[in-house]
């Protein structure tokens, strides 16, 4: 038996640390790997969230197939607002910059975050939030420390700006986030949590409002309206038509 701390009951079996290293391989290792390598190679931010937005509609899609998990037609109306209010916010911004190596690493992060939501939630998990949390992530690591010593030359320009990137990036998005997410898929059907990602784009907008300045329009309110409308729906509503 291979034995590691940070478990509910402080040692964990190979089992368990080989579930949790693939599950850091398709969330941390290829999701987020996946969106930031396309940003690099040039794709918008509008269209990643647009291909980002897919997800909870693969995502219900594999978990009948893999979860028996089954949604009733108002959730799946439920799914349709959400991704048109998702839409809404994104086709009112321009798209451009795309690229066939970047939209083929969008697609990569699409369907890992699909694949990773199945497979965390299918075999489920003896290690601590926390504990699960801190293999996926150094896992991922190990992956991308593999592929920057292939193709990259570790060139770093620390400014501040690139600190308080990072800085979000460890502590709100591997460590708050995805407790968050490990946490509502230890709760709730797959296929449930997954429509929390509709909210990404109506959300970002209005933070971009709130942070950055930028406009938002009655369109980013329409969309987000549908968006919470969406979610809400296939969350709450299991009423059967």
């Amino acid at each position: 038996m291979f034995f590691i701390c940070f478990s509910k009951d402080k040692y964990i079996s190979f089992t368990a640390f080989k579930n949790a290293s693939i599950s850091g391989l398709l969330f941390h290792g290829l999701y987020l790997g996946g969106v930031f390598f396309a940003l690099s190679k040039g794709i918008s931010a509008t269209l990643i969230a647009l291909i980002v937005s897919l997800q909870p509609i693969l995502t219900s899609i594999l978990a009948k197939i893999y979860l028996k998990e089954t949604l009733t037609k108002i959730q799946w109306l439920g799914i349709l607002l959400g991704f048109s209010g998702a839409t809404i916010v994104i086709i009112s911004n321009i798209i451009e910059g795309l690229t066939p190596v970047a939209f083929f690493a969008g697609i990569v992060g699409l369907v890992s975050s699909s694949l990773g939501i199945i497979w965390q939630k299918k075999i489920g998990s003896d290690l601590s939030l926390s504990g699960n949390n801190f293999l996926q992530a150094l896992i991922a690591s190990i992956f991308h420390l593999l592929l920057a010593l292939c193709f990259e030359d570790f060139s770093i320009n620390y400014s501040n700006n690139f600190i308080l990137a990072m800085s979000w990036q460890i502590l709100a998005v591997s460590l708050g986030a995805f407790l968050i997410l490990m946490w509502l898929l230890a709760n709730n059907k797959a296929n449930e949590t997954s429509t929390l990602f509709f909210l990404i784009p109506p959300v970002s907008a209005l933070l971009a409002f709130l942070i950055l300045e930028e406009t938002f329009t009655y369109f980013h309110f329409f969309g987000l309206l549908l968006s919470c409308l969406g979610v809400f729906m296939v969350s709450k509503i299991q009423i059967k038509i």
